[in-house]
């Protein structure tokens, strides 16, 4: 009763109450913030004022805790004794005079602040994601003189892995091993996740080892790490090294297992994983299911992921995305197609990673309308300013050959990485602008972005298509700076511009250097022989291939039996076909044509026409290859029945079918025949007409002896007459003795091409022929001055 009496009259005192172990002090505080004062605590035993244990407070201020950073009930004492628990309220009234100076006089940092609640402070960060302001708050508290716990540093080492802050992460380190808490359980694998995360494997394997007990926290997050380094292979045996020392996994770990196994390829073992995950009875948890999907995808497995899909009770968006992933991986643009609209049906809402695999199977199918489509969902949805989207928006454009769409997604993008600049580089590479290409190369690069491998395979392929040489040499350059050429495809890219711009001995050196030689570099190589006309190098590289174990592909046979038709190697082409027909690659129908092609350069018509006949289908290439085999062999009625058939079959005639009916009007001699192909093409066929139909018909009318009209039709092209033209006029007056036309075309020829030795030759021959040795021999001056050689 004395007890509330007393309530009423002193509220808001300042209380001294002592600590742990006295029962009386609970009942006291929980009679609300009016607490009651007393002079002395008569159940504390000796007599002891409040003025005393504030002079005991200020002794050694060090041995309090300081509870005013997170108090939020007046009831919770404002400091409180480490050891004792002897607590102190501040509230005016009846603190002794002296107290408030004194307080104020105390260094900040004298009294600390309890770890708790920085540790409460310090969580409510981490779930709103302010990493930075975890740091800032870690900074702070160790000003005020608070020591950090277990629980403290496992919350920075958290922090600083999410920003990949490696430098803070080390400085957090060091103070870990002074306060003696490295080998704390939940620290150490806190210390490993910041080092994986910030990508220092060595530093996490030193923690790792210095470990006195790894539980399977510890394991997951190195395990977890190597994946993310991109050591698939490390984590798998780092996941057979937890199970040997009896640590049984978790989901987690089974999470890390799948995603080594996609990232290295190895289905074998993901299937041995899934037994696992099945007798652990963990193949129903959402993490390990979408994990499954993904690995299976990954691994070129889709009807086990389509299984594993099936069975999980629910689908999510990030399982969504693994299966449509997968179909895009696996070439299958069509059913990734298919399974969005199965997904929205569902109620499913995409997210950016779903709007990236549909973006790549539309650019697959270069199905344009069906992005477009997409497009609208995206602006929409309101991802169109998200980078990746963006970029692959441009991606997607670019391939299907819509370069102005391209341009304005690329425009309108806020921020540009080197993904969006390496698409619109490859596009206008792939449309056959590579001028242009290579200036947005130089633009990228003025804007602050380094390319990476992408960009260099398609500056590179850019180079190739223009010839621009010097420009692939300051190209590679760069590439050997940024330590890219030992990269397989960017290696593969090189040797291909170096072989397509005639520098094979430069493409032999980065071929010799390259540390892996995939089948794309093989290619590069052999159609570089090719093209320079080394068919027998070409055919000794396959051999060299095979003995190497590398499996030739539909475009190293297209090669090789080019090689063989250059050569008129018959018996090599006739094993290179079975060879074809061994790895199924003989109904392809670019393989089918060089079959073709080969047997007919090779002049075995019948072999050509046996591998025509057994095509499937028909394109136009392989109806060309016919109708050339038989107007190289002077077999006019044959080409023209071909050509009929052509016809008859609705097959799109195009500049390269007339190109070859010419030649057969040509080995004929049916001048009125060639003609009326002639102006059929634009007039019948809407057909533009090429330079090299304009030189066929030329070297037609030439044989025939029509030299002036030969030269009026000259003068009338439609395009442009190159040297070629000219070249075939100039033989035919050397043929019929015409040396006047022949004089005069002969030194246009020569002024077109000053480097070639066929114009000489001609011009000094049709000299010879008329006698005049004078001029002939100023002709052999003229070569010797100019350094031409036959």
């Amino acid at each position: 009763m004395a007890l509330r009496r007393l309530t009423p009259a002193l509220t808001c005192p300042l209380v001294v109450l002592s600590g742990s172990g006295r029962r009386c002090h609970s009942s006291v505080a929980s009679l609300g913030a009016d607490l009651p004062v007393t002079a002395t605590d008569p159940s504390m035993g000796p007599k002891r004022t409040i003025e005393k244990r504030w002079q005991e407070f200020f002794s050694d201020p060090s041995q309090w805790f300081d509870h005013r950073l997170e108090k939020v009930n007046a009831r919770y004492p404002d400091f409180k004794h480490k050891k004792t628990q002897e607590a102190l309220w501040l509230n005016g009234r009846l603190n002794p005079p002296w107290v408030e100076s004194e307080l104020a006089a105390i260094v900040p940092g004298t009294v600390q602040s309890n770890a708790f609640h920085w540790n409460r402070k310090l969580e409510r960060y981490a779930k709103a994601r302010q990493y930075e302001k975890m740091l800032e708050l870690f900074q702070q508290m160790k000003q005020e003189g608070t020591t950090p716990d277990s629980l403290t540093f496992v919350r920075v080492l958290n922090a600083c892995a999410s920003l990949r802050a490696l430098k803070d992460g080390r400085s957090i380190h060091k103070q870990i091993v002074q306060s003696g808490l490295e080998s704390d359980i939940y620290v150490g694998s806190s210390l490993i996740d910041m080092y994986t995360k910030c990508g220092s494997l060595e530093e996490a394997w030193g923690v790792f080892n210095r470990m006195p007990t790894r539980n399977v926290v510890t394991w997951n997050s190195m395990i977890l790490g190597h994946v993310k380094c991109g050591q698939g292979q490390k984590a798998l045996e780092l996941s057979r090294q937890m199970q040997s020392a009896n640590v049984q996994p978790t989901p987690v770990t089974f999470v890390g297992m799948l995603n080594a196994c996609a990232s290295v390829g190895a289905l074998k073992e993901g299937r041995v994983v899934h037994e696992q995950i099945v007798q652990s009875r963990c193949e129903s948890n959402p993490f390990v299911g979408t994990s499954l999907v993904d690995m299976y995808a990954k691994c070129g497995s889709i009807d086990d992921a389509w299984r594993v899909f099936q069975q999980l009770s629910t689908h999510d968006v990030v399982t969504w995305n693994s299966m449509i992933m997968g179909y895009v991986k696996c070439g299958q643009g069509q059913k990734t197609l298919e399974l969005y609209r199965q997904m929205e049906l569902e109620g499913v809402q995409p997210d950016a990673v779903t709007f990236m695999g549909l973006l790549n199977a539309c650019a697959s199918l270069q199905a344009l309308e069906e992005g477009r489509r997409i497009h609208v969902q995206i602006v929409q949805t309101g991802f169109e300013s998200h980078v990746y989207v963006a970029s692959s928006l441009v991606n997607m454009y670019a391939k299907c050959g819509s370069l102005e769409n391209a341009w304005t997604v690329f425009n309108r993008m806020p921020e540009r990485d080197v993904v969006a600049w390496s698409a619109m580089i490859l596009g206008h590479v792939k449309c056959g602008h590579g001028q242009k290409a290579l200036e947005l190369f130089q633009q990228m690069q003025h804007a602050g972005l380094q390319p990476d491998s992408v960009t260099f395979v398609g500056m590179l392929n850019a180079c190739a298509s223009e010839m621009a040489l010097e420009v692939g040499r300051n190209i590679h350059e760069q590439i050997v700076q940024s330590g890219y050429e030992s990269d397989v495809f960017v290696g593969g890219s090189l040797v291909d511009m170096y072989t397509k711009c005639g520098n094979i001995e430069d493409a032999w050196k980065v071929f010799n250097r390259m540390p892996k030689r995939t089948v794309v570099s093989w290619n590069a190589m052999i159609l570089g022989h090719v093209k320079c006309g080394q068919g027998q190098k070409a055919l000794d590289l396959f051999q060299r291939m095979k003995q190497e174990e590398v499996q030739p592909d539909p475009v190293t046979f297209v090669g090789v039996l080019n090689a063989c038709a250059i050569i008129g190697a018959i018996e090599e082409g006739r094993c290179i076909h079975a060879h074809t027909i061994q790895s199924g690659c003989d109904l392809d129908g670019y393989v089918a044509t060089s079959l073709i092609d080969m047997y007919a350069k090779c002049g075995s018509l019948e072999d050509a026409q046996k591998v025509f006949n057994k095509m499937p289908a028909h394109n136009i290439a392989s109806w060309n290859a016919m109708l050339g085999g038989y107007a190289m062999h002077g077999h006019a009625e044959k080409a023209l029945g071909q050509f009929e058939q052509m016809c008859e079959a609705g097959v799109e005639i195009n500049s390269v079918t007339f190109l070859c009916l010419l030649a057969a009007c040509s080995h004929a001699g049916t001048v009125d025949e060639g003609i009326h192909y002639l102006e059929s093409m634009g007039s019948v066929y809407d057909i533009s007409v090429a330079v090299e139909n304009y030189a066929r018909v030329v070297d037609l009318l030439g044989h025939a002896g029509c030299l002036h009209g030969t030269e009026d039709l000259i003068n009338t092209m439609s395009c442009e007459p190159n040297v070629v033209v000219w070249k075939a006029l100039f033989a035919a007056c050397r043929l019929h003795g015409n040396v006047e036309m022949g004089e005069r075309i002969g030194k246009l020829v020569i002024a077109l091409d000053p480097g070639n030795v066929i114009g000489y030759e001609l011009l000094s021959n049709i000299y010879a022929a008329a006698g005049k040795w004078d001029l002939r021999e100023n002709i052999q001056r003229q070569m010797s001055e100019r350094g031409v050689r036959k």
